[in-house]
């Protein structure tokens, strides 16, 4: 689809250097071939050099970096950086030095010094085992209270949005955040929809409520979240609470929320939890038979994304394309 292709095309006018801790997996190498071999992207694959080239096979590496974590020159001032963040909760010099043997560790730590600009796995490892090491290491953007993760959805034959292009969050990692947590993944989701969507971000901030039509605690969480994102980013184009119906329908929106400059022309959903927002964008990805791209990681310090562990050499290819976007625009 045509989003996809035009983030391809944009990570090889300025192409990043992306870490690939799981080489020990066939589709990460499958990946790095067409990664390489189509310009994308630089890639970086950790282990052990003879290990990884015997599992290749007759896969090319040619123009890949592998780097072993248990031989690089950098790895000493890694443990000392790993001390000096981790120190209050009890971090040592010996322990670091064997944390960062943990590809996982060792190339958010990369990514942290600036060797690599951007990390992408999860084609092997749990989310929690992804996520810890980077909310430990890259962790939150300057303000943003929250790391926070998205759909790029791309509906066909759809007026809504932005020619049925929308940004969904958050749909993967917060079960129920609060209004702060709320107004930094609306803030995250607008500038994600920026650098991947080529959009001016509306943002709406959705709930089962228009502008008090109804009343209950979980309504007020989502105009408090409105609330705090738009002093946050007073520029931004954003309001709520809204129905998902007055958010995307004009005539709708006009009726439920007149003079609104979100209502009706919404191109970026913020669901007030986990639940609506993962229940939204399955039903959006079946039902409109919707291309669902993500979850896509936002609100962090440094580009990391967490694949699928059921993810194709494909997918691999188009998480690392979003991967170097969001690193040309970190």
């Amino acid at each position: 689809m045509g989003v996809m292709n035009n983030i391809i095309e944009k990570a090889k006018s300025c192409k990043k250097t992306i870490v690939l801790p799981e080489s020990t997996d066939l589709r990460m190498l499958e990946a790095s071939q067409k990664i390489v071999s189509k310009g994308i992207a630089n890639i970086i694959l950790l282990g052990d050099e003879k290990a990884i080239k015997e599992k290749a096979g007759s896969i090319d590496l040619s123009g890949v970096t592998i780097i072993d974590p248990l031989k690089f020159d950098k790895a000493d001032s890694y443990a000392d950086e790993l001390v000096e963040l981790r120190k209050h909760r009890g971090m040592t010099k010996e322990k670091a030095e064997e944390t960062i043997k943990d590809p996982l560790y060792f190339g958010c730590m990369m990514v942290k010094l600036g060797d690599a600009d951007g990390m992408v796995a999860g084609a092997v490892s749990s989310t929690p085992d992804v996520w810890r090491p980077v909310l430990q290491i890259i962790k939150t953007r300057p303000g943003i209270s929250v790391a926070s993760s998205c759909f790029l959805m791309e509906v066909p034959d759809c007026d809504y949005g932005e020619n049925g292009v929308f940004i969904y969050a958050d749909c993967g990692l917060n079960p129920d955040p609060t209004a702060e947590q709320l107004a930094s993944i609306a803030i995250s989701a607008a500038e994600t929809a920026r650098i991947l969507a080529d959009m001016e971000p509306r943002v709406a901030m959705l709930s089962f409520s228009t502008k008090g039509s109804a009343s209950h605690e979980s309504v007020d969480k989502v105009v408090e979240a409105t609330r705090i994102a738009k002093e946050m980013a007073p520029d931004l184009l954003i309001d709520g609470e809204l129905q998902v119906d007055a958010a995307l329908d004009s005539k709708i929106g006009q009726q439920k929320s007149p003079g609104s400059p979100v209502a009706g022309k919404a191109n970026v959903l913020i669901f007030p939890d986990l639940g609506a927002g993962n229940i939204a964008y399955k039903l959006t990805e079946r039902l409109a038979k919707a291309m669902a791209l993500g979850p896509l990681s936002q609100g962090l310090a440094k580009p990391v994304n967490d694949l699928s562990r059921g993810c194709s050499s494909d997918d691999i290819v188009n998480v690392v394309a979003i991967t170097a976007l969001e690193a040309q625009n970190n």
